[in-house]
């Protein structure tokens, strides 16, 4: 799929999708400006463009910066969120709030959160998880942890 809207058109109708749809919306409502929503790595990813950071990502420097990505699969909706692996403050905010939130600690990997069947999702936690960082942060924290100077 090479569009946001085609990702969202290939998903099977039903709870889980309308789960997915208002995580999406969530994240739209909460994204600070300057990032851009696009097709990224078969997900639908949340990036700093080139515009804002020409250098892209040191990986596959043709590509946007990522920040968040969301993708459903058959049973698991997981969200990726490349702060909470740079940023072990923010780490430990979220997974205390999580916890606070939901009554359960996160199913995390670690940049990603997976809700499955049964996993409540915070949708007013995502908001603001999503609100906590700009892409000028964004690409200073990813600088510090991630390039090699």
């Amino acid at each position: 799929m090479n569009t946001v809207v085609e990702y969202i058109q290939a998903i099977e109708e039903g709870p889980r999708k309308a789960l997915f749809l208002q995580m999406r919306d969530v994240i739209l409502d909460n994204l600070p400006k300057g990032f851009e929503e696009e097709m990224n790595y078969g997900m639908i990813g949340y990036v700093v463009p080139h515009s804002l950071y020409p250098k892209g990502y040191h990986c596959s420097p043709e590509l946007p910066l990522p920040f968040v990505n969301l993708v459903i699969r058959k049973d698991i909706i997981t969200f990726y969120h490349m702060g909470l692996y740079a940023d072990p403050t923010m780490l430990s905010w979220f997974e205390k709030e999580y916890i606070e939130a939901t009554g359960k600690k996160p199913d995390m990997g670690k940049s990603c959160i997976r809700f499955k069947k049964t996993t409540p999702i915070p949708f007013t936690l995502i908001g603001e998880l999503m609100q906590k960082i700009s892409p000028e942060q964004w690409i200073e924290r990813y600088e510090a942890a991630f390039v090699r100077k």
